[in-house]
């Protein structure tokens, strides 16, 4: 940009006028004016809008009401496993938090692989029976 004032300054030096002001202040004109039509252009090319349409924009965050409602259903569910028997909230814990396998659990708990999901089928049961009432 300091190029483009200085040539716009060896253009127009004929109709510098002393009379009318000093050779620095003509110079800072005209560098102020060609910096003011540049932040002209680039709110025309940016799209800048007014701040009021942002209204219109959705927010992906959950708002405060489901974050609320989010956090008692944790709470619920918190209470719930609660009342499971520890071995069986640990093994829920383990296969859906976890990410482990019937398997794998099985194979932990040095039990039969039918026990390990009857455990867990058995707990869920009860779990879903809690989250209900």
């Amino acid at each position: 940009m300091l190029q483009e004032v200085y040539l716009s300054v060896w253009r127009k030096a004929g109709g510098f006028d002393p009379a009318r002001a000093s050779p620095i202040t003509w110079l800072a004109t005209l560098a102020r004016n060609r910096s003011i039509d540049r932040l002209r252009a680039l709110r025309r090319t940016t799209g800048t809008e007014p701040v009021d349409a942002a209204l219109d924009i959705a927010d992906p965050a959950p708002g405060a009401f489901a974050a609320l409602e989010s956090r008692e259903d944790a709470a619920r569910l918190a209470d719930c496993m609660g009342e499971l028997e520890e071995r069986t909230a640990g093994v829920i814990r383990s296969a859906f938090f976890g990410g482990l396998t019937y398997s794998e659990l099985a194979e932990r708990s040095s039990v039969p692989l039918g026990t390990m999901k009857s455990w867990i089928r058995r707990g869920l049961m009860k779990l879903k029976e809690c989250l209900q009432r």
